[in-house]
């Protein structure tokens, strides 16, 4: 099913009518996806830096979205509940057990993206380093 149809679905059923994005996750779109889908995954992250570049608003509370595998196959809807921003090095414990990845460890979180936000900043020719501000995002899995 395409993000588009899986909105019209999701739509139809609640009477929503308010505007989404459809997205994937970056190095693991499947897994995390199926973390969403299995409630484990309730937050995200993302590099500050590159919003900007990309001329994209940053995520606000109350909006939808509707996530994509990675053969852009519609996996599910979110809603974000909570936006902030932060440090990279201030990120707290409890968003890095949100995101649902590895041992659910602040230490997990920060190597897999310090690896991740270096890789990413590189490639728009940015580097990265622990006072970058991060966008964390925490969201509920809404429909199916």
């Amino acid at each position: 099913m395409t993000g588009p149809e899986l909105w019209a679905e999701f739509a139809a059923r609640t009477g929503v009518t308010a505007d989404y994005d459809g997205w994937a996750f970056g190095d693991d779109p499947d897994g995390l996806a199926a973390l969403v889908r299995a409630g484990v995954k309730t937050a995200t992250a993302s590099a500050l830096p590159l919003y900007a570049l990309e001329g994209e608003a940053l995520p606000e509370a109350g909006e939808y979205s509707v996530i994509l595998d990675s053969r852009e196959n519609a996996v599910c809807v979110i809603r974000a509940t909570k936006v902030h921003i932060v440090p990279f090095r201030a990120v707290s414990p409890e968003h890095a057990r949100k995101e649902g990845e590895g041992d659910l460890s602040l230490a997990h979180w920060r190597a897999v993206h310090r690896d991740f936000f270096t890789r990413e900043l590189a490639e728009a020719g940015l580097a990265f380093d622990e006072d970058m501000p991060v966008v964390c995002e925490e969201f509920k899995a809404v429909y199916p």
